[in-house]
């Protein structure tokens, strides 16, 4: 098989690019080695960026998310057992949608294979090589493609970027000493807007997936044991960290648990000779500021503008500046996810200092126009 651009991954960022390249007239192929099914159904980010919703409905895969999405104008601060709201919309100009990302890659699958493009899934012994040369090659057991570049979308796991040889990628990392316990509750959302939690006991999340499907999370232990969380002692915990005057948790069955680790990482530069980086592939945000698959998405309309200007012009000035135009982006959504993170989440063994300082930094938030704004401009993009 022969392509112009290989893309290994069947994420929101390989999937868009494929698509934004489709809308320019560049070819691709997309390489996944998980089934449809699968990558139609796993459960992640959910929180869009202005600018994230805009960049769907101008590619035209967009409709079902203005109809289902929700879209918020703010976002609420529980603190001290009181409710404050940041308005988006009043500070920034601009609002989130809440729309699954699993919505957005069965809208992405969809657009593509009606437009009869090739997605191989359930690729078996995925590798690449030849990107070093002239000879980029993706090959597995039902299929060998030939392009002149490959993306590498295929996430933190994934086997682009451990093909890049030794020395020519650095790795920045740090791990957070927590973690997130996440379900997924049918449940009516108790709140309008998401609803982010300083507690004593530890960080809390209110969000959602429609009008009655609720996604609440508790900071936990990094190798907790899911065992050990009962429903009615999750139902507890988060009744207990989100307690206020303002609004009530509505309880129901909850059909998935999980636990996120807490951990930030970038790859410079992201790009090695013709393979591309994107997505987390390239870097990884704690998901605190709803940054990680805004991130993936940019990354994404910033590699198909580059390809496409190749192919139009011959030019590789956009292709030359991708890594440093994206881990610009990167680093700034990395600061926001951190301050988000070291803001909200309880930290042992200081006696109760850091929790009294992060008091004092969320009334500074909420009582300064210049803290709201840097908030709302942030989270909205």
């Amino acid at each position: 098989m022969r392509t112009q651009v290989g893309i290994v991954g069947a994420g929101p960022a390989g999937l868009l690019l494929s698509h934004l390249l489709h809308l320019s007239g560049v070819e691709s192929i997309v390489v996944e080695c998980r089934s449809r099914a699968y990558v139609e159904q796993r459960v992640r980010a959910g929180v869009l960026e202005q600018a994230s919703a805009d960049l769907l409905v101008e590619a035209g895969v967009g409709d079902r998310m203005k109809r289902e999405g929700l879209v918020h104008e703010g976002i609420n601060l529980l603190f001290n057992r009181r409710l404050h709201r940041i308005d988006f919309q009043k500070l920034a100009g601009r609002c989130i949608t809440v729309y699954g990302q699993q919505e957005i890659v069965k809208d992405l699958i969809r657009a593509r294979l009606e437009a009869s493009g090739q997605i191989i899934f359930e690729a078996e012994g995925v590798g690449i090589e030849g990107f070093l040369g002239d000879d980029p090659v993706i090959r597995s057991r039902e299929c060998e493609i030939e392009c002149d570049f490959i993306a590498g979308c295929d996430g933190d796991h994934g086997v682009c970027r451990t093909a890049i040889p030794e020395g020519i990628l650095t790795r920045y990392e740090r791990n957070y000493p927590f973690a997130w316990l996440g379900i997924l509750a049918q449940a009516a959302p108790a709140s309008k807007e998401l609803v982010y939690a300083n507690h004593e006991r530890g960080f809390a999340l209110l969000s959602m997936r429609s009008p009655t499907v609720s996604r609440m999370y508790l900071q936990c232990a990094p190798e907790e044991d899911l065992s050990n969380w009962p429903d009615d002692r999750i139902w507890d915990e988060l009744r207990t960290r989100l307690e206020c005057d303002s609004f009530q948790l509505a309880e129901g069955p909850i059909v998935q648990k999980g636990i996120t680790p807490m951990r930030s990482s970038v790859c410079e530069p992201m790009r090695c000779g013709k393979l591309f980086l994107a997505g987390d592939a390239a870097h990884i945000v704690p998901p605190t500021g709803a940054k990680g698959m805004n991130l993936a998405m940019g990354d994404a309309a910033a590699l198909a503008r580059a390809f496409a200007e190749f192919y139009r012009s011959g030019s590789r000035e956009m292709l030359e500046s991708y890594s440093g135009a994206c881990l610009r982006r990167t680093w700034r959504a990395q600061h926001f996810a951190w301050w988000m993170t070291s803001m909200l989440h309880r930290c042992e063994g200081d006696g109760g200092f850091e929790h009294r300082r992060q008091l004092a930094e969320l009334e500074g938030v909420v009582g300064s126009r210049a803290g709201a704004g840097y908030l709302a401009e942030n989270y909205a993009g």
